[in-house]
């Protein structure tokens, strides 16, 4: 759920801020006014102008994808908040890797953020943005770790005879060889078959069929 605040101020300076909150479970007892009554004290009392709520209510937070945080960062994306905040960081997430990856996005997007029930983070202060600056590092770490994961296991699945990327797709070489026999050359029998050159070439050539056929197409020319 989201609703914009329209604040009227004679201070143009004052930060845009975003309060997020999260609520896995409603009804027993849980909801997120808790949450946004602190919130909007701390923001009265720091001089924020609340440009936006956005809560997510009965969702868990091991979702990545929820529709008052998607709502939230495309708002910051676009440019229309200098601060999100939050009660507390597990509200943002339950994920580390998606806690990261998030925090790093709004570090990157030049929005600031603070929790307030976590010490030390609020990125507002001198010690809050090197401790961001931090966590920027942490995720640029991660996503260089994922990476490397992801080649390792391509080389060692090449390594084993696995294919890797796009399908294998099978030609019958037998018209190919036919119409090379004939004196076409390897660019038009491609297009005939309707496959790639190259394709067609790599398939010769795995076959152990290309330099036969290319000797037969020069022969024939001959």
């Amino acid at each position: 759920m989201w609703y914009s605040l329209t604040m009227t101020t004679s201070k143009p300076s004052r930060p845009r801020a975003a309060l997020y909150a999260r609520v896995s479970t409603t009804g027993h007892g849980q909801d997120v006014g808790l949450q946004l009554d602190e919130l909007r004290q701390v923001a009265a009392q720091r001089g924020w102008d609340v440009v936006g709520i956005y809560e997510d209510a009965g969702v868990s937070g091991t979702k990545t994808s929820r529709p008052g945080l998607d709502r939230m960062l495309a708002d910051a994306q676009a440019g229309k908040l200098d601060l999100v905040a939050v009660w507390k960081l597990d509200r943002l997430g339950r994920s580390l890797q998606h806690v990261l990856a998030t925090l790093d996005q709004l570090n990157t997007q030049g929005v600031a953020f603070v929790s307030l029930r976590d010490q030390g983070l609020d990125s507002t202060t001198p010690a809050g943005r090197l401790f961001t600056a931090m966590i920027a590092a942490f995720a640029a770490f991660e996503r260089d770790l994922i990476q490397e994961r992801v080649v390792a296991g391509i080389r060692r699945a090449q390594a084993a005879g696995k294919h890797c990327g796009r399908p294998r797709k099978e030609i019958d070489l037998r018209p190919a060889m036919a119409l090379l026999r004939e004196g076409r050359g390897l660019k038009d029998v491609a297009r005939i078959l309707k496959v790639p050159r190259a394709t067609l070439r790599r398939r010769l050539e795995e076959a152990g069929q290309w330099p036969v056929a290319r000797e037969a197409v020069e022969k024939a020319a001959a």
